[in-house]
């Protein structure tokens, strides 16, 4: 697959770099020389000086022989006339655009028309509040992803000092074990794929895959206890943030958000029905004891300042608040956040990655998790007829080492796998993998499983 990024951003380079892993054939080009310098440093990809936004550039990367361009600029209508220019270079395209302007978003029908035909639209707010309405739905976890519209959910769990898991194999979960399998332990630095023999520790951060029904059940049998979400804060009043608290205004949860601007407060106001707005000043300490900040479930802190989220979430534990959920724009200062005490990080360039990737991987790789310093992936194929890894015992299977079948989904049907299940034809499996091992996974699937 031959597949066309413009763009050298945040958002851009971490598509090709993962990309370019995979050994797909990926071409980048960036208006700005500096930028293609570093690209050049990094990865081993063709790079191309010139703007998405001119035909001859265009050609010259070869789009009448790619399968999908990616306009990943940070200027909207630059990425819109890439698509444009696409349209009529060549006879089909897939074509992804990452728009970030709210109001393109209330005319998306337009973009479907067959003068721009855009395949995806990726709005990084829309995908990010997606997220933060994930992780509101099960506040004990500090990841939650779907996987078949939510009927599965791969779950961050942190176990507890008092967990009655603790000191336990993996293979001695008992009841546990048709309704949960445990993919990745994060302990300390270290990422783990377990095995049976692998023992729960205290402050060990599981990823473990379930049922939506077993939620509950879960939750019971390794000491946590589900929390209805009854009061949530947000911390700015931009557009995700006022995006979130309209999704909130539709529910019976106790919400306020809180912004500086007064002028913007009023706008807020008039528009939300049930949501408190409040002017203030979310670093000031006595303000948010006013608020009743120990009272909080959780903090959604969504300023347009990284430092700032950083200090009001910190702020806002120490004071007694529940959980925290912080807005990092820079990627690279995500793995230094979560040593410092912040429970959950999102990001908006890393919401809009993921989609994208989702859609370029459609039929290989549905989903990936954002695991410790992305040292693990979760991954969905489909198993056909063809292979020889179906219709005998998982045990048998030869799968790579650092690898691990989290789930089965068999038609409606879905297994949390053991040794002594099988694999059937058409069964989608999702997969637990470390990063270095994704290689040897893909090669063990392309041999003798191919993608749908």
């Amino acid at each position: 697959m031959k597949i066309i990024i413009i763009g050298a951003g945040e958002v851009g380079l971490h598509i090709a770099q993962r990309l370019a892993e995979e050994n797909q054939d990926v071409v980048l080009v960036e208006i700005d020389p500096k930028k293609i310098r570093e690209v050049q440093n990094a990865l081993d990809i063709k790079t191309i000086l010139g703007s998405g936004t001119n035909p001859s550039v265009l050609q010259d990367a070869g789009i009448k022989e790619s399968d999908i361009i990616v306009a990943a600029t940070d200027n909207d209508e630059a990425n819109l006339i890439t698509c444009f220019y696409a349209q009529f270079l060549t006879n089909y395209i897939t074509k992804i655009v990452r728009l970030k302007n709210p109001d393109y978003m209330k005319h998306r029908e337009i973009f479907n028309q067959d003068f721009l035909s855009i395949d995806l639209i990726i709005n990084p707010r829309t995908e990010m509040v997606a997220s933060m309405l994930r992780l509101m739905e099960i506040p004990e976890a500090s990841e939650v992803i779907d996987f078949k519209d939510g009927k599965i959910k791969l779950l961050g769990l942190t176990v507890r000092e008092d967990s009655p898991l603790i000191g336990k194999k993996l293979s001695s979960f008992g009841d546990l074990e048709s309704a949960i399998l445990v993919g990745v332990i994060i302990r300390g630095d270290r990422v783990i794929i377990p095995r049976g023999n692998d023992v729960i520790q205290g402050n060990d951060l599981i990823y473990c895959i379930t049922r939506q029904q077993d939620i509950s059940n879960i939750f019971h049998l390794i000491g946590l206890r589900k929390r209805e979400l009854g009061r949530v804060m947000i911390i700015g009043g931009s557009e995700t943030g006022f995006t979130l608290a309209k999704s909130l205004d539709k529910t019976s949860v106790n919400t306020k958000i809180v912004e500086k601007d007064g002028q913007r407060c009023l706008e807020m106001a008039e528009n939300l029905k049930k949501v408190v707005v409040l002017n203030g000043d979310a670093t000031d300490r006595d303000f948010l004891l006013e608020e009743n900040i120990a009272d909080i479930d959780i903090v959604a802190v969504i300023t347009g300042d990284d430092e700032n989220n950083v200090l009001i979430s910190l702020l806002t534990k120490a004071l007694g608040a529940k959980k925290t959920i912080t807005k990092i724009g820079k990627l690279s200062y995500i793995p230094l956040i979560s040593e410092i005490g912040i429970d959950t990080v999102v990001s908006p360039r890393l919401s809009a990655i993921r989609a994208i990737l989702q859609y370029i991987r459609k039929g290989k790789v549905i989903c990936v998790a954002p695991l410790k310093g992305e040292g693990a992936e979760v991954i969905e194929f489909e198993a056909l007829e063809t292979s020889d890894i179906v219709n005998i015992p998982l045990s048998r299977v030869k799968f790579p080492k650092g690898s691990i079948v989290g789930a089965i989904i068999r038609g409606e049907e879905i297994i949390i796998p053991r040794g002594q299940n099988m694999i059937k034809p058409h069964d989608h499996l999702i997969l637990f993998a470390l990063k270095k091992t994704i290689p040897k996974l893909e090669k063990l699937f392309t041999v003798k499983l191919e993608y749908f």
